[in-house]
């Protein structure tokens, strides 16, 4: 039986512009923070450099998103504000305990969430939502991750299944974080039978992300 690919309507649950960017800018510069933590204790120069630059990338989505609050008048560090508690505790949960812990968490955070808000950004008003589509959507750089996290496993198989486990971990969390984000009036049925399968998307998506580095969702 085929699938359907109709893509559910969920503008309606975007919150109000200012409220999104902050939250997205914030979010973004805990993504470059992560990976330049990741840089400082990278085993060699060329790990190093891959992961450099793909910071470099979450701070330019960073800026990108700043420059959408300046240009509506708004402060960057007034909108970001409100998020930062949360996201902070968010961060502190999802970090990881060691090198390829931290790397699998941006790769997989990062992209799962830049997923969402890009999904959210369809009930941005004006041009703003596919602007911020086209940011949030640009090459991450995640390709040192991937191979970095590939000479790991390869070089210690036994890690497959602890990173496995972080993985699945990781989803949960985020996904909270994902359901956050969103202008939900009420718990209601009717939301979360609209939620959900937006939510299968980002998880599909995940375990994709899994699968290429050989572990299980």
């Amino acid at each position: 039986m085929k699938q359907s690919t109709t893509k559910v309507d969920i503008s309606d649950l975007t919150p109000r512009v200012m409220p999104y960017l902050g939250q997205a800018a914030y979010f973004e510069l805990a993504v470059f923070e992560s990976l330049a933590s990741a840089v400082a204790t990278a085993p060699d120069l060329a790990a190093r450099e891959g992961l450099s630059a793909a910071a470099g990338r979450a701070l330019s989505k960073h800026h990108g998103l700043i420059n959408e609050i300046r240009r509506r008048g708004g402060e960057p560090a007034v909108e970001m504000g409100p998020f930062a508690p949360a996201l902070d505790l968010y961060r502190q949960k999802t970090t990881g305990a060691d090198w390829p812990e931290v790397l699998l968490s941006c790769y997989l955070t990062g992209g799962l969430l830049d997923d969402f808000f890009i999904r959210l950004a369809d009930g941005l008003p004006g041009d703003v939502g596919p602007r911020i589509a086209h940011l949030l959507g640009e090459d991450a750089g995640t390709e040192v991750l991937v191979h970095e996290l590939k000479a790991a496993i390869n070089a210690d198989p036994t890690l497959a299944s602890r990173l496995a486990m972080w993985g699945r971990r990781l989803v949960g969390d985020t996904l909270l974080v994902a359901r956050s984000a969103m202008a939900l009036s009420s718990a209601s049925g009717t939301e979360e039978s609209r939620i959900e399968p937006v939510f299968t998307e980002l998880i599909a998506a995940h375990t994709r992300r899994m699968d290429g580095l050989g572990l299980t969702a």
